[in-house]
């Protein structure tokens, strides 16, 4: 069995606060995690060093990222750039097809972020081929705070004919792997088809409180803020934090064009 947590902001997000090598790191010595995605905010800017570093830490990553539609925050699996911000879910969905993706719904129904109503979610599942794209539902959001809400959105999505899964929603290091989904087969094609066969099982881990946004993620955000984030110099080495600039200044492989 194969363990997969889709929902990872990097540094390439607004709130993110890691880099990508310190995330591969990070999942690689303290979570149980064989998949991946990067899916930061309307971006796929950190997804060509994911793919290029992956194996090195022995993990798939898979490319996506999370898409501002007008109707709410939805993940993209398996694209090769990103999608326009702004577009309603179905033409979201529909474009996120026709470049071989699948999608998610991130955090429905959660307050004080941007997210899908299940009554949106129904209408685009009426489309029998946008409902071959939107697989799959998010029954636990690790990033919310005070995830015992989760519970009624897990209820309602067991009405759903989605595959259900468990993510992160990590913006610090820590949260990685808290919310994660369990899988037949340990690759990142295992984890499509099962998504495809609604056949995920959704795995709750500790989520994010009150007291951890006080004490974990607003001194990692200040730092990002002061232009410091985590970071790794090689699967052998220990994490640790560099310069945002550094890092940039560094990068050499390629973006993904928006479009």
């Amino acid at each position: 069995m194969g363990f997969a947590d889709l929902h990872i902001h990097s540094m390439y997000s607004y709130d993110g606060t890691a880099s990508i090598s310190a995330i591969l790191k990070y999942a690689t010595d303290f979570t149980r995690l064989n998949v991946l995605a990067i899916t930061d905010h309307d971006s796929m800017q950190g997804v060509p060093e994911a793919l290029d570093l992956a194996p090195k830490y022995n993990l798939e990553v898979i490319p996506g990222c999370e898409i501002s539609s007008i109707d709410g925050h939805v993940l993209a699996l398996f694209i090769d750039r990103p999608i326009s911000a702004g577009l309603s879910l179905f033409e979201t969905v529909m474009r996120v097809g026709e470049r071989g993706g699948l999608c998610i719904a991130a955090h429905p129904m959660a307050k004080g972020v941007d997210s899908l109503s299940f009554e949106m979610i129904r209408s685009v599942l009426h489309h029998p081929e946008a409902a071959k794209i939107l697989v799959g539902v998010e029954a636990f959001n690790g990033g919310l705070v005070y995830t015992r809400r989760n519970q009624a959105v897990a209820d309602e999505c067991q009405q759903l004919p989605m595959s259900h899964v468990g993510n992160s929603d990590a913006h610090i290091l820590p949260m990685i792997g808290e919310g994660s989904s369990l899988f037949i087969g340990h690759s990142a094609l295992d984890l499509r088809r099962a998504l495809e066969n609604y056949s995920t099982i959704p795995l709750q881990g500790k989520g994010l409180s009150g007291t951890s946004v006080l004490i974990s993620y607003i001194p990692r955000f200040v730092l990002r803020k002061l232009g410091w984030v985590s970071w790794n110099a090689s699967p052998d080495k220990k994490l640790g934090y560099a310069r945002l600039s550094h890092i940039l200044s560094e990068g050499s492989l390629p973006q993904f064009s928006q479009s």
